[in-house]
C-alpha cells in the first residue's frame, strides 16, 4: 500500500479487545515504543499509531512485529540514516496533504542516537506541528535502577570507535558533575570501560543489558572491575553504561580543600600527576589545578631552604 492509497482500518488490539481509533490530526507524531517488552507500549501510542496515515520506521521488519502484535494496519515507510535524504521530502509532502505521520525507532524514544532530529527540524521549518508521544527510554530505565545519582544526567550516546577520538571525547566529559550515560555495542564494551577508567578515573558504574527483556541484567562495580569482568565474560544484547559523577564536585570545594588535596597528592606524586589526580577528583580545570600545584611545590621548596 502506498501513502496515496485509501487509509487502512483505524483500530488496534489490546487486552483481547478491538479498539477503534480516531484519525489523528495532521502532524508529525514522535512515538516511543517498547525497548524490549512489548507490554510496555502505552495506550496513547497505540491510538496514535492506529490513527496515523503512515508510520515512518527505522526498520520495517522490527516495526511489523509490533504492528502484528497489536493489529496495527497503517502502512510502514522505512526512514533511517541511509535513506533519510530521499524519504524526508516524501514525509513533508504527506504532511502538506494533511496526513498524520508517526515516527518510530526500532526501540524506545526516536531521535535518541538516530537521524530523526533532521526530520523534526524540517517539519517545524515547514510550519507543521510536532507532537511527542512519550514512553520507554533505555537511558532512563537504566538510570532509575542503577543506584547512581539521578538529579543530573548527561546522555552522551555512542563513543567514537577510534581510540584517540574516544579518549578526547571522554576528556571533554570528565569534569561534568553529572551521571554519564552511554550506549555501547557488546564487542566494544570491555575496551570502552577500560578507556573510561583511564580518562575519567575509577568511578562507580553500572552496565545495564537487555533492559525489560528476559535476560535483563545490571552489573555494578568500578570501571576497572567492570572492564575486567567483561574482558572475561563477553556480553550480548543491547547495552547502556552509566558512570557516576566525580566523587567530589567542584562547587563543594573551596581553595583550602583543594590545597589540602594537592598537598597530600604531592607527597607521593610528581606535580603533573598530582594535578591530574586532584582535577579528576574535584572536577576542576586541570590547568588551573596544575598552576596551584606548581605554586605549592615552589612554596614547599622555599620553606625547606
Amino acid at each position: 500500500m502506498t501513502m496515496a492509497e485509501a487509509p487502512p482500518e483505524r483500530r488496534y488490539f489490546v487486552a483481547g479487545q478491538t479498539v477503534e481509533a480516531p484519525r489523528q490530526e495532521a502532524a508529525l507524531y514522535v512515538v516511543s515504543t517498547p525497548i524490549g517488552n512489548l507490554g510496555d507500549i502505552t495506550l496513547r501510542a497505540l491510538e496514535t499509531l492506529a490513527g496515523a496515515d503512515v508510520i515512518a520506521c527505522e526498520d520495517t521488519r522490527v516495526t511489523a512485529t509490533l504492528a502484528q502484535r497489536f493489529g496495527l494496519r497503517a502502512p510502514l515507510l522505512p526512514y533511517h540514516e541511509h535513506n533519510a535524504e530521499r524519504q524526508r521530502p516524501r514525509l513533508l509532502a504527506a504532511l502538506a496533504e494533511g496526513k498524520a505521520v508517526a515516527l518510530v525507532s526500532d526501540a524506545g524514544t526516536p531521535l535518541v542516537s538516530d537521524p530523526g532530529y533532521r526530520l523534526v527540524r524540517d517539519v517545524l521549518e515547514a510550519g507543521h506541528r510536532v507532537i511527542p508521544i512519550p514512553g520507554a527510554s533505555a537511558p532512563l530505565a537504566a538510570l532509575v535502577a542503577s543506584g547512581l545519582p539521578s538529579d543530573t544526567l548527561l546522555f552522551a550516546g555512542f563513543l567514537p570507535q577510534k581510540a584517540g577520538q574516544r579518549s578526547r571525547r571522554l576528556s571533554e566529559l570528565a569534569a561534568i558533575p553529572a551521571t554519564l550515560a552511554f550506549f555501547e555495542s557488546p564487542h566494544r564494551l570491555a575496551a570502552s570501560l577500560a578507556a573510561m577508567a583511564e580518562v575519567l578515573g575509577d568511578r562507580a558504574a553500572v552496565v545495564a543489558r537487555e533492559l525489560t527483556k528476559k535476560f535483563e541484567t545490571f552489573q555494578r562495580g568500578t570501571l576497572t572491575e567492570l572492564a575486567a569482568f567483561y574482558e572475561e565474560n563477553p556480553p550480548k544484547g543491547e547495552i547502556v553504561v552509566l558512570i557516576g559523577p566525580p566523587e567530589v564536585q567542584a562547587h563543594e570545594e573551596d581553595a583550602a580543600d583543594v590545597e589540602a588535596l594537592l598537598t597530600e597528592a604531592l607527597a607521593g606524586m610528581p606535580v603533573a600527576a598530582a594535578a591530574k589526580d586532584v582535577a579528576k577528583r574535584t572536577g576542576l580545570d586541570r590547568n588551573e589545578v596544575y598552576k596551584l600545584a606548581l605554586a605549592l611545590k615552589a612554596a614547599a621548596g622555599a620553606e625547606g631552604e
